[in-house]
């Protein structure tokens, strides 16, 4: 082929001695003979000579990826040019005109069928050309061939990355969403009431927050096991919090995917920088949110090389839906890998990217999640492990629920997924769903699957709730009440709880209500004993085990609110906590005092003295007056009162007064009359623990108060 000089035309004509005027002529005149001229010919031979036909393009064979060591693959040519401009019956001429890289995959044509035999690890381009010999028309298929070695480790890390950070995102989303709900999500907790409808919309709500059911029944758990919640409200929360699961499917099917880095990034920024907590943790559930698609398209990722190899494929085959007994495979296979990763979102998020990469079909998807809704109450039920009795039925009844509810739906589960899909093909869904109905664009696997989570959940739901109350009978005849009292304690509260510090803390409130309610009991049998002339061994003994408990109660509330505060919290929950740890201390200290009175009593009976009627008359006073003082500041906390603090120091500086007064006219008494040493020390110690008890309670109404 002879070499070709390119020159532009403004330089050949100031070669040939042309002006200015000259060229614009000039190129007037090439202007007017290239209209008149004939369409060039597109086909041309090797030596550059126009050919009589044309020569095309086309997109016939699509991109081929084998892994290494696969067969041959064969492509049927004839087939494939039929109906192309180059087809009339005719035998076409097939060559290959083009192959990059004939190590990695060497093509060769024999009877009308491309052989491609598989090399070393790599890419290639192929060309392959057919030309009909009558009207020497040709077409070119060009297509992309890979070989692949599968590197099994980069495809578990893949993976295994990917759902650590759907966790940790959710973790996150979880975490600023209850920031950001905050007080709303404790007063939605405390206006759970008998009425099951009210319950389940709680549960509903606090479980769309919390963005996961585990935590909504580990939680409703440890609220009937401390007795904060009785085993009716617990059904109608626990069903609510079957509904509000869901709400992770949808969060998954918007089509927000690309978005997920721009958002953690955006997010991450945002919470590092502002200073304003409501800010902060908006910009945590955003980024949490970025974290979660950023997690779903690295599992997508990792398993759409799955689907390209064989023994994988193979594998995955053997979980078929469209039968029954395949059904009851698929749903074990969910409850099993629930069971191990202790998150039903976890499993949904693997889920949806098995189906999103065809790895596993839209029925086996859906079978999946039926498996995972049973596998998720494991962990309520690991959380009633050692609780107590209601607390164990509240975890068997969400066993219970789910375990009914896959039953009956697994027996009609081929018209179920039916009518799934003719639900989807509904104008106002595909409207939810964003999808273009005059494009002809299909529902998307993912919204597929959360419309079965939520059909699921919700007709299940529908069915079982005006059943609930028998369920719950059913329950209590199933799991009798043991003979002795259960007396619930902060121990058995599961570790979970931290996971919703806004619902922890209100926990934690509880127990230290627990502690006042204990010391309010203690000054009442206290003042019940000293007037007996021959104290009740066994309300002596309630006296004293009453301030063992609470010394425990105030051990286990430090070391769970220690833990507690070590994770990243809102400043009102710092707060409140702090607050609950100071209020602890002061009530197990009262609780020392008040057994110390009973101690200078006992021991001054022992000693065969006891207290003159004036000295008993000055204490059962001071006694009643100290016992009214803890009452209304214990009553103040309850009911959330800080500004009890008012009244609170004028009451505490009367009992102190009372108290000096009454140990000057003591000093004043010793000089008039004499009085035993014991009696003496008996009653100065009493008059001084009367003090600290009184000191204590302020110092509980000042931590409300929020006074340092």
């Amino acid at each position: 082929m002879n070499e070709r000089t390119i020159c532009s035309l403004p330089t050949l004509f100031r070669h040939l001695g042309v002006g200015h005027l000259g060229h614009l002529i000039a190129w007037a005149a090439l202007a007017a003979a290239l209209m008149q001229a004939p369409a060039p010919c597109f086909g041309a031979d090797e030596a550059g000579a126009p050919d009589k036909g044309n020569r095309t393009s086309e997109k016939l064979i699509p991109d081929c990826k084998a892994f290494s060591g696969t067969p041959a693959t064969l492509f049927d040519l004839k087939r494939i040019f039929t109906g192309t401009p180059v087809d009339t019956g005719e035998p076409l001429e097939m060559s290959v005109v083009h192959n990059t890289k004939e190590k990695v995959a060497q093509a060769t044509i024999e009877e009308g069928q491309l052989i491609l035999e598989w090399g070393k690890v790599g890419k290639t381009e192929i060309t392959i050309r057919a030309k009909n010999p009558a009207t020497q028309n040709m077409v070119d298929v060009r297509f992309k061939a890979t070989v692949w070695h599968p590197d099994y480790w980069s495809l578990a890390m893949t993976v295994v990355g990917g759902l650590g950070i759907f966790l940790l995102g959710m973790k996150n989303l979880s975490e600023g969403l209850q920031a950001v709900a905050g007080g709303g999500l404790r007063r939605m907790i405390s206006l759970v009431t008998n009425n099951r409808l009210m319950a389940v919309s709680v549960g509903a709500i606090v479980t769309t927050l919390v963005q996961s059911s585990s935590i909504t029944t580990v939680m409703v758990v440890g609220f009937v096991n401390s007795g904060f919640m009785n085993l009716a409200q617990a059904i109608g929360v626990i069903m609510g919090a079957n509904i509000g699961t869901t709400i992770t499917g949808w969060i998954l099917a918007l089509k927000i995917g690309k978005y997920g880095l721009p958002m953690l990034g955006v997010g991450a920024f945002v919470y590092l920088f502002s200073r304003k907590d409501r800010v902060r943790y908006l910009a945590l559930a955003i980024l949490g949110l970025g974290m979660v698609f950023f997690g779903l398209e690295l599992m997508k990722n990792g398993f759409s090389m799955v689907k390209d190899l064989p023994a994988f494929d193979a594998w995955f085959a053997r979980f078929d839906a469209s039968t029954y007994t395949g059904v009851l495979k698929c749903a074990a296979v969910g409850c099993v890998l629930t069971f191990i990763v202790q998150s039903s979102s976890a499993t949904l998020g693997i889920t949806i990217s098995l189906a999103m990469t065809g790895v596993i079909p839209f029925e086996t998807a859906a079978a999946l999640v039926l498996g995972e809704n049973v596998g998720t109450t494991i962990t309520a039920w690991l959380a009633s492990l050692g609780a107590t009795t209601n607390a164990r039925r509240a975890a068997y009844f969400h066993v219970l629920f789910n375990l009914l509810g896959v039953a009956w739906i697994t027996i009609i589960f081929q018209t179920y997924i039916e009518y799934i899909n003719v639900l989807l093909d509904l104008d106002f869904i595909r409207w939810l769903a964003d999808i273009d109905v005059e494009a002809g664009e299909a529902i998307g696997v993912t919204v597929k699957i959360a419309t079965v989570h939520t059909c699921f959940n919700v007709i299940n739901t529908a069915l079982f709730f005006p059943f609930a109350g028998m369920l719950g009978s059913m329950l209590e005849r199933l799991v009798p009440q043991k003979d002795h009292k259960e007396k619930p304690h902060l121990t058995s509260l599961d570790i979970r709880m931290l996971e919703t510090p806004v619902i922890a803390i209100e926990q934690s409130r509880i127990e230290v209500l627990r502690m006042a309610v204990g010391c309010n009991k203690m000054m009442d049998w206290l003042a019940e004993l000293v007037k007996q002339d021959e104290p009740d061994q066994k309300l002596v003994q309630k006296v004293f085990h009453r301030e063992e408990v609470l010394d425990t109660v105030q051990d286990e509330l430090v070391a769970f609110l220690s833990d507690l505060l070590a994770a990243n919290l809102p400043h009102d929950v710092i707060d409140k906590g702090r607050c609950q740890l100071r209020m602890a201390d002061e009530f197990e200290s009262v609780s020392d005092y008040i057994a110390s009175i009973l101690k200078f009593d006992l021991k001054l009976r022992n000693q065969g003295h006891t207290f003159t009627p004036s000295m008993r008359k000055q204490l059962d006073d001071l006694h009643q007056i100290t016992t009214d003082y803890l009452r209304l500041v214990s009553g103040g906390y309850e009911r959330r009162e800080s500004e009890v603090i008012t009244k609170a120091k004028s009451m505490g500086s009367e009992i102190e007064h009372r108290v000096r007064t009454l140990r000057d006219e003591h000093l004043q008494r010793l000089t008039e009359t004499k009085i035993a040493p014991h009696v003496n020390v008996a009653f100065t110690s009493t008059l001084n623990s009367y003090r600290r008890v009184s000191d204590h309670t302020l110092n509980v109404a000042e931590s409300m108060a929020g006074v340092k």
